[in-house]
């Protein structure tokens, strides 16, 4: 039963209205002034107990609403005692933690004399929610057993507001403590392009989140056992720091992979003073923690001297793991986008020296520009013309001349200087192999060229003039740097070409699509620059398709298609049927030197088949 008179209830009801709808603190600044005038205690405070934290909060001391609430592990308290033993304590002021005696002497003077800590108990959950402290109280007999009643009392009908209030505040501290990690990974993405520079970031962030006076951050240097420090906070040197792994805090810490709170960093036996002392720093504590990727810890961060405090508290470990777990993503993803970076350059430096070994000079370009010669053999247009015939040295000619008679670089406003680079470039990129060379190219280009002219694709719309002009760029690049041997020869062998494209099927299709691109991407080759956004994408694909349509497997894997589009009726508004009869006529071209006279296809024949049977012994043996 309560022990109050009916003027105590209406106080207590009073009080208990005068708290609804209000924030924390002035709860907890009400039931202060409540408790002071009850007990007539100088000075009063409430520390509340998060038990899924273990860890007691105190944010207002009387009147006075601190700055920075003070947060500290429940076992490593004074008032650790008065919650295990769960009865009241009184203790000598003295032995309070510094930082809440400064607290204290800012609020009363002189120093704090006799010092009560009651427990109070959850009403359900029956652990301690809650130590209540007041601070020189009457020196009365048995008045410490009166103020520990009067403090029950009062809490029997407060604690679930309170406990309510200090919920909510938490979810509150807990949801901008998320909004401020948000905004801090969107600054370290914002620097993943250079990681001394993301590593800084990482600093300055880490410092800010924790109110630290420094910040040091070493990776993990898995192949030595090292960590390693590049960048520096606060000290200006180019030389890297290397410590050992297991050796101080920092080695400690990457080693077990646990956060380390240290509050006196010179009674810590892992510290190293040497630092201090050739730097001139002192460092007073220290809050080192792991930083982690998906695979493990990859680094440590290193924080000394709480600015705002006089050491780092729990809710500063909380901010520090989580801001870990963003440290680990940004590093990473730097690291992987340095790679990337790095081997995009490497790339670019070996197509930059492979077109320059196979560059063409400009006098090339000028002098296929300025050929006079009208190149009219009888009957180029017609499909029995052996184009194998003309003399090597005037092929880019009838090329240009293809291209003039089709209309297509008039169509798509195709430089001439351009075209005749680009002529040049793919010429110079077919090696000099037995068959699949240049002049097998020249032959596919202009079978490509007699089937768009002496069939109409174009007038009768079987092609687009877009699709014209790809389809005899198709013939001419659709075996650029062919090696000589077939797919299954690149797979079973374990080329590079192979490891490339194997995954994908079509190795050597794919490469030759590939060098397609190179090309077409080199300063001065791109033909299709003058095409709308859209063109050039289809361009592309259409590229893609016709150049992978050259192999005869893939024309295998076709044929039930195909004999069904036949039976059923070619429909130029089907996609599907578009796609098998331009990879068709792919195939057409490819193997159209069997369309000619005997004597041409003989030597053909010829010309393939003794360097192949004389590489086939070289192989074998």
């Amino acid at each position: 039963m309560s022990s109050m008179n009916f003027e105590e209830h209406e106080r207590m009801i009073t009080l208990i209205q005068d708290l609804a709808d209000l924030p924390c603190t002035v709860v907890q600044q009400n039931l202060n002034n409540y408790i002071q005038s009850k007990t007539q205690a100088k000075l009063s405070f409430l520390a509340p107990i998060l038990h899924e934290t273990e860890e007691m909060v105190i944010n207002v001391v009387g009147e006075k609403i601190l700055d920075r609430g003070l947060r500290f592990p429940v076992c490593n308290h004074i008032l650790h005692k008065t919650v295990k033993t769960r009865r009241s304590l009184t203790v000598s002021a003295i032995e309070l933690d510094q930082e809440l005696l400064q607290h204290l002497y800012s609020v009363i003077d002189p120093v704090p004399d006799r010092f009560l800590s009651v427990p109070i108990k959850h009403p359900v959950k029956q652990h301690i929610a809650l130590v209540v402290c007041i601070i020189d109280y009457p020196n009365d007999k048995n008045i410490e057993e009166k103020c520990t009643k009067i403090i029950e009392e009062c809490f029997r009908y407060c604690l679930g507001l309170l406990l309510s209030t200090l919920r909510c505040q938490e979810e509150t501290r807990l949801k901008l403590q998320c909004q401020d990690l948000l905004i801090v990974s969107r600054k370290l993405f914002m620097h993943l392009g250079d990681l001394p520079d993301l590593l800084r970031e990482i600093m300055v962030e880490a410092r800010k989140l924790t109110n630290a006076e420094r910040c040091s951050l070493f990776l993990l240097d898995h192949e030595h056992h090292e960590l390693v420090a590049k960048v520096f906070d606060g000290v200006s040197t180019s030389d890297e720091m290397r410590i050992a792994l297991g050796q101080g805090i920092a080695g400690h810490v990457a080693t077990s992979g646990n956060l380390l709170n240290i509050r006196n960093a010179y009674e810590h036996p892992l510290f190293y003073s040497g630092i201090d002392e050739a730097t001139g720093f002192k460092t007073r504590n220290i809050l080192c923690f792991p930083i982690r990727d998906e695979n493990g810890i990859i680094g440590v961060a290193q924080l000394c001297n709480k600015m705002n405090g006089l050491y780092f508290d729990v809710c500063d470990e909380e901010v520090a793991t989580a801001f870990s777990i963003y440290c680990g993503i940004s590093i990473m993803h730097s690291i992987v986008y340095k790679k990337i970076q790095d081997s995009q350059a490497r790339s670019k430096l070996s197509n930059e020296l492979m077109m320059y070994h196979m560059k063409v000079e400009e006098e090339a370009v000028q002098a296929l520009l300025n050929c006079r010669d009208d190149h009219s053999p009888k009957d180029f247009d017609k499909f029995h013309f052996a184009p194998r015939n003309i003399p090597h040295q005037h092929t880019p000619c009838y090329v240009l001349k293809m291209f003039d008679e089709l209309d297509l670089i008039r169509s798509w406003k195709i430089k001439r200087k351009t075209l005749a680079r680009f002529i040049l470039y793919v010429k110079k990129g077919y090696r000099d192999a037995p068959y699949h060379n240049w002049i097998h190219a020249f032959s596919v280009a202009h079978f490509a060229y007699l089937m768009i002219k002496n069939l109409n694709l174009v007038e009768d719309k079987y092609f687009t003039r877009l699709q014209a002009l790809v389809f005899l760029v198709s013939g001419l690049c659709h075996d650029i740097d062919h090696r000589g041997t077939n797919n299954s020869f690149q797979t079973q062998c374990g080329t590079v070409l192979a490891s490339l494209y194997s995954s994908e099927g079509s190795v050597m299709e794919r490469h030759h699509l590939a060098q397609s691109m190179c090309i077409l991407n080199t300063e001065g080759c791109n033909i299709f620059e003058n095409l709308a956004s859209d063109e050039y994408s289809e361009a592309l694909d259409l590229l893609r398709n016709n150049i992978l349509a050259t192999d005869l497997a893939s024309h295998f894997r076709s044929m039930d298609e195909q004999d069904e589009m036949v039976k059923s009726g070619f429909s130029r508004d089907d996609l599907g049927h578009q796609k098998l009869l331009h990879a068709m006529f792919m195939t057409c071209c490819d193997i159209s030197d069997q369309t000619k006279d005997w004597k041409t296809s003989k030597k053909t024949a010829v010309s393939w088949h003794r360097p192949l049977i004389k590489r086939k012994y070289r192989f074998n043996s």
